[in-house]
């Protein structure tokens, strides 16, 4: 298990709709732990596999922060299969340096994927867990959620990240 580099915001590795994984082999299970100790480490609650640089629709998540042992989920080619209701909820993203923003979502979501035995699961999730499940499968589908707000606020944060990038350069 291994600590991996967290991909940021403009690569355009962020905006490529990821691969199905087809073979759940070694290299997928390394992926997921590899997964988990990064967004442990990070630390934050939710990763997808472009976050580290990864081309296939693997995501981790625990909302608990390793405070429920069951919480942990793997879902491999997860998809939202139904949506309810809606929220507005403030969001940040481990590979959108120094921004959080409101996000509208669905308040309520059914996503079926396969966990890391291969066997199909059926999660129901509503709040916290929904916003981070649709948060993780929009990476997996090259959508950030700075592609969710508004243009102006998108142009503002651009404006703002490429003077620090030039900053960082000097």
């Amino acid at each position: 298990m291994a600590i991996r580099e967290i991909v940021k915001y403009p690569d355009e590795r962020l905006a490529t709709e990821c691969s199905p994984v087809q073979k759940l082999d070694e290299r997928i299970q390394t992926l997921i732990d590899d997964m988990a100790d990064t967004m442990y480490d990070a630390p934050g609650i939710g990763l997808a596999a472009p976050q580290v640089g990864e081309d296939c629709r693997v995501i981790v998540v625990d909302t608990s922060r390793r405070s429920e042992p069951d919480a942990f989920m793997a879902l491999i080619n997860p998809e939202i299969v139904e949506h309810e209701g809606e929220l507005v909820s403030e969001e940040g993203c481990l590979s959108v340096r120094e921004y959080n923003a409101d996000v509208k979502r669905s308040s309520k979501v059914r996503v079926r994927a396969l966990d890391r035995e291969g066997r199909e699961v059926d999660i129901v999730a509503e709040d916290l867990q929904a916003i981070v499940l649709q948060h993780e499968i929009d990476h997996l589908d090259g959508i950030l959620f700075i592609d969710r707000i508004s243009r102006l606020k998108r142009a503002l944060y651009d404006k703002r990240l490429k003077k620090n990038l030039e900053k960082d350069e000097d």
